[in-house]
């Protein structure tokens, strides 16, 4: 007994031992301390288990020889809430935090003084996250920190003086934030740089720091779109060690110093968007390891320098919009490692080098709109890689090289208008990665030939003002993706290939003024012609009747069929066209007109056809005014049948007005009771009493309904009309304690709050409000035709040609624009959408719907939950839940987006997983931009729809640094119809953050 006493504690000691053992170390405990602090995912971080001894093991975790923890790397997990410094700072041997591309915010560093523990850390991301606030000076104090990046996050504030403190810093990195102040000549004092990455930040304008051409280490300077103006710093060129200097998009001024040509470590030279002057300095050639160099979009003048081309690595140069002069230097042609060389919209003159593209693999040739004159290089595609020759707008003349022909990759070739003669080359037809052939308004001579069946991927064929001869080969319909083939002024002859009716994804048809005859596809021939927009035919020499299959076409709105031989009447189908434009003028048609043509408007659609009759006085000789067709006379049996069916319907009616009528007084008697407990606050002088809205309020007035209420039309005694918002009634939920009381409350104060004291013509007008206990309403003007939503998304879009769009859109951006700018203090709406744009009778757009709008005081202000449409809702706001004018700009975006794709939103049979917003970036990239721009316009308009869609792109940017204000909004959507000279685009033909731009694809080949 005594032994087993005995015995006892030293089992227990033992199983105390064990237990520590077992027990998660302190470094454990303290990761899950931070893991507590954030929000964390479903199934992440699922095996941080507390049982285990060490966390060593666990996702993200990086441990030394004697398990103390040294990394943690969460990236892209979802996490979100505030950065856990206090927990992360108590490891003792952390030397690397990557928390990049989560949802980390709002603060960096909630607790001061937590951040300044983290003594041993060397690394820290958190890039991509949704930090705000000014960048924290205790970062400045962390003894060992190497590399910081704080990229696309909304740090706002100038860049603190204490981060010229930092002692080992390598690499600082704090892109496409809010940052402001100016870039600060103290970072030329962390003597200890590598790398320095400023871009795209708000500063203030300012000159680039001399100061930092003292950091005789860097090696990467990128200071894009930083505001910077005044010259750039001859102090620049002492950076040796420098790789990569980035100045591009900012206003930078005078000339390119030629110290710059001494950065002899230079891979990459980007000063493109600047407003940079005078010639290009000689000296680039000396640079050994020079791989790209980037001077477009300044106005750079003089020559190219000759020497340019003798950097032996050189692959990119892009020289395009300056005011360059001279010939294109023959050592272009002896660049061993040139792929990309893009000079187009200069003043370049004379013949390109002959052998241009033997020694070279060129991928992209651009030299459109220049004054180069002389032939194609032959050897221009010897090396095999060659995939854009892009040459149009120019004097060139000679021939289509015979090597185009082995040019298996090509995709884009744009030669027109130049002085280009003879027949093209079979094979060129037939390239098979060819997606765009752009010959007009050249001198080529020849048939298109039958091997263009092997052009399986040709999209454009663009071939207009030729002298081409023959016949359409069969072999067009074997091009299956064809979406345009412009033909027009040449000297084509024979009939339509009945092949060319396969062509489902033809939009355009356009074979004017050629000698084609027999008869238009007819029938089923045309019926895969889904897409087709527009079908010009005109001046040839078609002969038979015009098919009336052509009205079953569902987007066609450019039909011009004059100047042929057609005969027979005009069929009653095309009845169902919205047509832009329609001409079957100087034909043999006869008979009556289609009723809804026998106007005045379309008296030019018809003349030249003796034998046409119809409403239209004069425009045959046995029409008289008024008169109809025989056609519409109906017979004796008909009129009975009708006058029966008349009889029917009237008793019907009657029925259905008896049951509304007792209906109505069933309501009317309800909204009558207590009439005295009504409250009435008015914003304008009124003609009509609360009463009088009260008796309006019928079901057979209710025009719409909301997830806030309905909406009813009121047609008052003195003839006004309004919009009365009914909110939903909250009374039984107040009683059940229902929070969606509250916010129907809320909902109706907001709205009251917002428009009572709003006077502008693009936002709808609140006349006044009523309530009592358990009804609110909100008297409106009325908008006599609804929504741009319900318009634009239904059979009435024909309503909206490009004119009152663009009207629309100009409209709703000036609404914005006041509650952004002119509002004081400014007020955010935070559900823009086509569905809360309302057009009056004139189509004039007024932004309405503000029952979650919010006042935004100091710039920003933060939401408990989000608020917004889907497919509306801009990136950060869904996971910062903090409001900015940006927010609404986003919005905007999708608003001009749906404007010009005629798409809603969100659509999952169209776009799948994607937004609209998604859809038209990734359609423009594979497809081009004709893809996405909504049939049913006139594509007479597409530079305008086209630039109107790049505004909307621009405005919902992902990143809110990026979206430009509203006022700034609308000044470029003015612009569109009287756009700058200047093209301001980037190296990739995108949209500049900060500028409008004249699209350069459009006629300078440069997408």
């Amino acid at each position: 007994m005594a032994a087993s006493a005995s015995f006892l504690p030293i089992l227990l000691l033992l199983l105390l031992l064990a237990n520590a053992v077992r027990a998660l170390n302190q470094d454990g405990v303290h990761l899950l301390e931070a893991k507590r602090a954030l929000t964390v995912p479903p199934g992440a971080l699922a095996d941080w288990n507390p049982r285990d001894a060490t966390p060593c093991a666990w996702t993200g975790v990086t441990c030394d020889d004697a398990g103390a923890v040294t990394a943690v790397s969460l990236p892209n997990l979802n996490l979100t809430g505030s950065f856990p410094a206090a927990a992360l700072c108590r490891l003792p041997r952390l030397r690397s935090v990557d928390l990049n591309t989560n949802y980390i915010g709002p603060d960096l560093d909630p607790a001061p003084a937590a951040l300044a523990r983290c003594a041993s850390l060397q690394r820290l991301d958190l890039s991509m996250n949704a930090l705000v606030g000014p960048l924290p000076d205790a970062l400045a104090d962390l003894p060992d920190l190497l590399y910081l990046n704080l990229d696309s996050n909304n740090f706002s504030g100038p860049i603190p003086d204490s981060f010229a403190r930092f002692r080992k810093l390598q690499s600082l990195s704090l892109v496409y934030n809010l940052l402001g102040g100016g870039v600060p000549p103290f970072l030329g004092a962390v003597a200890t740089l590598l790398e320095l990455n400023l871009s795209y930040n708000p500063f203030a304008p300012g000159p680039v720091p001399a100061t930092l051409g003292g950091l005789s280490d860097l090696r990467v300077l990128w200071l894009a779109g930083c505001n910077l103006i005044g010259p750039i710093p001859p102090s620049l060129g002492r950076l040796a060690n420098l790789t990569n200097l980035d100045l591009s998009t900012n206003g930078l001024t005078g000339p390119i110093p030629p110290e710059i040509t001494g950065l002899a470590s230079a891979l990459q030279i980007e000063l493109y968007n600047n407003s940079l002057t005078g010639p290009i300095p000689r000296g680039f050639g000396n640079l050994k390891e020079l791989r790209a160099i980037d001077l477009a979009m300044n106005r750079l003048d003089g020559a190219i320098p000759e020497d340019l081309f003798h950097a032996p690595r050189l692959e990119t140069v892009h020289l395009y919009s300056n005011k360059l002069t001279g010939p294109v230097p023959d050592s272009v042609a002896r660049a061993p490692s040139l792929v990309e060389l893009r000079l187009f919209a200069n003043s370049l003159n004379g013949a390109l080098p002959a052998d241009l593209g033997k020694n070279a693999p060129l991928v992209c040739l651009d030299v459109s709109d220049n004054s180069i004159s002389g032939e194609i290089p032959r050897g221009v595609c010897d090396r095999g890689e060659l995939e854009e020759l892009l040459m149009l707008d120019n004097h060139l003349s000679g021939h289509i090289p015979e090597g185009l022909a082995r040019c298996r990759r090509l995709r884009r070739v744009r030669l027109s208008s130049n002085r280009i003669a003879g027949d093209v080359p079979d094979a060129v037809w037939g390239l098979p990665h060819m997606s765009l052939l752009e010959l007009n308004d050249n001198q080529l001579t020849g048939e298109i030939s039958p091997a263009i069946a092997g052009a399986a991927n040709l999209t454009k064929l663009v071939l207009s003002n030729n002298r081409l001869t023959g016949s359409i080969p069969s072999e067009i319909g074997s091009v299956s993706n064809l979406y345009e083939l412009s033909a027009d002024g040449n000297m084509l002859s024979g009939p339509l290939p009945g092949s060319l009716g396969g062509l489902a994804e033809l939009g355009r048809l356009v074979l004017r003024n050629n000698s084609l005859s027999g008869q238009l596809l007819q029938g089923i021939q045309i019926q895969s012609w889904k897409k087709l927009s527009e079908l010009s035919l005109a001046d040839n020499g078609f002969t038979g009747s015009i098919p009336p299959e052509l009205g079953d076409l569902p987007v066609l709105n450019y039909l011009d069929l004059s100047g042929n031989e057609l005969s027979g009447e005009v069929p009653m189908q095309l009845e169902n066209l919205k047509l832009n434009q329609f001409n079957v003028s100087n034909n043999q048609l006869r008979g009556p007109l289609p009723p809804q043509y026998a106007t005045e408007t379309y008296r030019s659609s018809f003349l030249g056809n003796p034998g046409l009759c119809g409403e239209i006085a004069g425009l045959c000789a046995d029409s008289e005014g008024g008169r109809l067709s025989r056609r519409y006379r109906g017979s004796g049996f008909a009129w009975m049948m009708r006058s029966i069916f008349m009889f029917a319907a009237a008793i019907l009616v009657a029925g259905v007005a008896w049951f509304y009528w007792r209906y109505r007084s069933f309501s009317k008697s309800k909204l009558r009771v207590d009439r005295s407990k009504w409250t009435l606050t008015s914003f304008h002088k009124l003609s009509f009493s609360e009463y009088e809205i009260l008796d309006c309020l019928d079901e057979d007035n209710v025009i719409g309904s909301g997830a806030s209420g309905k909406v009813y039309k009121a047609v008052l005694s003195n003839g006004e009309v309004v919009a009365v918002k009914k909110l939903w009634s909250t009374a039984v939920k107040k009683e059940e304690g229902s929070a969606s009381a509250s916010a129907a409350d809320n909902s109706f104060e907001a709205e009251v709050r917002t428009l009572g004291k709003i006077r502008h013509k693009n936002i709808v007008k609140l006349w006044c409000c009523c309530s009592c206990r358990d009804c609110k309403l909100l008297v409106y003007e009325y908008m006599a035709n609804g929504s741009l939503g319900d318009v634009l998304h239904s059979s009435k879009a024909g309503l909206l040609d490009w004119a009152t769009r663009y009207k629309v859109a100009l409209d709703a951006a000036e609404g914005l624009s006041y509650l952004h700018h002119d509002s004081v203090p400014a007020i955010v709406h935070r559900d823009v959408k086509s569905n809360n744009i309302l057009l009056d009778a004139e189509f004039s757009a007024r932004v309405a719907d503000f029952g979650v709008a919010k006042v935004v005081e100091g710039g920003t202000t933060a939401m408990s939950v989000i608020a917004g449409s889907c497919g509306y809702i801009a990136p950060e706001y869904a996971y910062t839940l903090r409001v900015t004018e940006k927010s609404d700009t986003y919005s905007f975006g999708v608003v001009l987006l749906e404007l010009v794709t005629g798409k809603p939103p969100v659509d999952v049979e169209l776009f799948g997983e994607k937004d609209l917003v998604k859809w038209v970036c990734s359609t423009m990239e594979h497809e081009g931009v004709e893809h996405v721009l909504d049939s049913r316009l006139d594509m007479g308009f597409k530079e305008e729809m086209v630039r109107v869609l790049h505004i909307g792109l621009l405005c919902a940017s992902s990143l809110p640094i990026n979206r430009p204000a509203m006022r700034r909004v609308v000044k470029m959507l003015q612009e569109v119809r009287a756009p700058p000279a200047r093209v301001v685009v980037d190296r990739d033909g995108k949209l500049s953050p900060y500028y409008y731009y004249e699209d350069a694809s459009s006629e300078q080949g440069s997408s």
